[in-house]
């Protein structure tokens, strides 16, 4: 039987990531990729997750 892995992503090596809170009507969490043209994700800031969660 061939076991079913998945092919690790590769990853580039100067990247630099960033997040931000965008103030306004609706408060926003910004996750971004800033060494790449329109490389982010955006959600509603009551959507994500806090430090506490992830550990």
């Amino acid at each position: 039987m061939e076991p079913d892995t998945i092919v690790p992503a590769e990853v580039e090596a100067s990247s630099e990531v960033m997040a931000s809170v965008e103030e306004g009507p609706v408060d926003k969490f910004i996750l971004a990729d800033i060494t790449e043209d329109d490389a982010f994700i955006t959600l509603q800031l009551d959507d994500a997750a806090s430090l506490p969660a992830w550990r």
